[in-house]
């Protein structure tokens, strides 16, 4: 174990990344930087980041802004919640702290969608505090190495890879280390196929040794994903279409979509020319094209969409649920990926 860290130490300084925020001690840039890659690999999150930070350069410049708009900004990455806390806790920080993000540990973690893992990542890379942060890269980095066969998603598990990680912290520069321990755990201790024989631990890995790198970690629960039919109508009126907010507690809340109904199973061709389309509120509507499924994964869900296009020459409408939009201002709002899968073969204007 001695010689543990102070390996990765230098495999870190030779092969670690040069990402945007390394080298600050800034934790709103922290802080948006882990919650940006807590579902997403760092080659999509890095422009994400790049691109909010560039909206949203301070907690308070994100705290005043609308959130149409920070939700547009996250626009494709998906698990929009954390757009929708980020936000909160914005507005929380700029108006209890006056702006400054808190430097303790019980009080960041108060703090909305921040749970252990990115409180201790900002309180030690910020802050120096004395704290091992354990993300999934470290929970596989130390499972390997030590041979924790004891389920990372148990209580036992996890308590028992934290209790490692602690007992690994340095002497100060806790920021460092756990940076160094997470790279190395991203891109030499990788998920899959694992670069065992040119690593510099290979002669002191357990798993190495026992050649079992592909089982470890070990996860005990598989996720049950349930299947879901989403029809959206795509409904134009000379140069105008309707769209509605998703505002119930389900995926993709306050995002923008096309009018749609779920169906508990899939539909056939005839059943959806059959779908009874009073709830649109307009009158004389033609089917003009019923558009090809497209599946979209999500952690715990699969969707099945299609989009049927309708037309009428009857632009009026009166339905509180739909707002009316010219086709042109479509790119002004934020909508699932999966809706914009469809705006190829819709008659949209080029963005």
């Amino acid at each position: 174990m001695d010689s543990f860290t102070p390996i990765i130490y230098k495999w870190y300084k030779q092969n670690k990344r040069d990402l945007p925020w390394r080298g600050t001690t800034d934790p709103y840039k922290i802080w948006i930087s882990e919650i940006i890659l807590q579902q997403t690999r760092i080659a999509q999150g890095l422009s994400y980041y790049n691109r909010f930070i560039g909206m949203f350069p301070t907690v308070t410049d994100l705290a005043n802004a609308d959130e149409d708009s920070i939700l547009k900004t996250w626009q494709g990455l998906g698990y929009y919640t954390r757009a929708r806390n980020v936000h909160f806790t914005a507005k929380e920080i700029v108006h209890k702290y006056n702006g400054v993000f808190p430097g303790d540990i019980k009080t960041i973690l108060s703090l909305k969608g921040i749970g252990e893992y990115t409180a201790a990542a900002i309180a030690s890379i910020a802050f120096d505090l004395p704290l091992a942060a354990v993300d999934g890269n470290i929970y596989r980095l130390l499972s390997r190495y030590f041979g924790i066969s004891t389920p990372i998603d148990t209580a036992k598990g996890k308590t028992e890879i934290h209790e490692i990680a602690t007992g690994l912290l340095p002497s100060g520069n806790y920021g460092f280390h756990n940076e160094a321990l997470m790279e190395f755990g991203a891109l030499q201790c990788a998920p899959k196929s694992p670069n065992c024989q040119n690593c510099p631990l290979i002669s002191s890995c357990y798993a190495a040794n026992h050649n079992i790198s592909g089982k470890i970690p070990v996860k005990s629960k598989k996720v049950k994903k349930t299947a879901r039919y989403f029809y959206y109508f795509f409904v134009e009126s000379e140069n105008k279409i309707l769209l509605e907010k998703r505002t119930e507690n389900d995926i993709w809340k306050n995002l923008y979509q096309f009018p749609m109904i779920e169906s508990q199973n899939e539909l056939s061709d005839a059943e959806i020319l059959n779908i009874d389309l009073s709830f649109i509120a307009m009158e004389n509507l033609v089917f003009k094209s019923v558009g090809e499924k497209k599946k979209h994964v999500l952690s715990h869900q699969t969707i099945y969409a299609r989009c049927i296009s309708l037309e009428t020459g009857h632009p009026e409408f009166n339905h509180s649920k739909f707002i009316q939009i010219n086709k042109k201002d479509i790119y002004k709002f934020a909508v699932p990926k999966l809706l914009e899968r469809f705006y190829i073969n819709l008659n949209l204007p080029e963005k």
